[in-house]
């Protein structure tokens, strides 16, 4: 190869390696923890809907929907949801058209992970793809106090209620799936060995 051919190639693999533009934290409105439908009305209208439509969710009703879903809400720093021992070892992963986060209860805000629209990537069904927001649960062993999946599934089974019960309140439509690549999506999102996705869930407006 000539010195120009390889000076060309090492300027293609230069390009190659240079970083996406970063994504930047997203802080999310304060939740509003009053009002909604009455708990017996919602739990009437929870369903599975696999219907979406490709309406943005706006910037409040994310912030109620993941608040809902884990927010911290009591000074202690527990959450919305019951975890065994309060490992808190369930990760929600937010996958929105401009890339994937990381929620971040604490603070209640969205942390950047990658700068990727991997929203098909968590699931096999069309519809996955299409609609605004796909919830990625992933158990972080490191966090338990043992191994043990069926905590872990629990976890994410009280959490993803919530996005039910959130979802009826508010004339969302939300479903909760299995049917995931877990091995293709672990590797996309990047996640350490010990760090396990449970299910994964959609979320978006009802399509009309």
């Amino acid at each position: 190869m000539s010195f120009l051919s390889r000076s060309f190639a090492g300027l293609l693999l230069v390009a190659a390696c240079v970083p996406a533009q970063e994504l930047k934290p997203i802080p999310l409105p304060k939740p509003q923890t009053e009002g909604g439908k009455p708990l017996m009305q919602a739990l009437s209208q929870r369903r599975s809907g696999r219907e979406f439509s490709s309406e943005k969710l706006p910037a409040q009703v994310l912030s109620n929907l993941l608040w809902a879903a884990w927010g911290v809400n009591r000074p202690d720093g527990h959450r919305t949801a019951p975890s065994a021992m309060n490992w808190q070892e369930i990760d929600v992963f937010v996958a929105l058209a401009d890339g994937l986060y990381l929620y971040n209860a604490k603070a209640h805000q969205l942390d950047p992970v990658l700068k990727e629209d991997l929203r098909a990537a968590t699931g096999t069904q069309p519809f996955v793809g299409q609609a605004p927001l796909n919830l990625v649960y992933v158990a972080d062993q490191a966090r338990q106090g043992r191994a043990d999946d069926s905590m872990a599934f629990a976890a994410t089974g009280f959490i993803s209620q919530n996005v039910y019960l959130y979802c009826a309140s508010e004339g969302l439509t939300t479903v909760v799936r299995g049917l995931v690549d877990r091995v293709a999506l672990s590797k996309a999102m990047k996640l350490r060995p010990n760090q396990k996705i449970t299910l994964a869930q959609t979320v978006g407006y009802p399509k009309k």
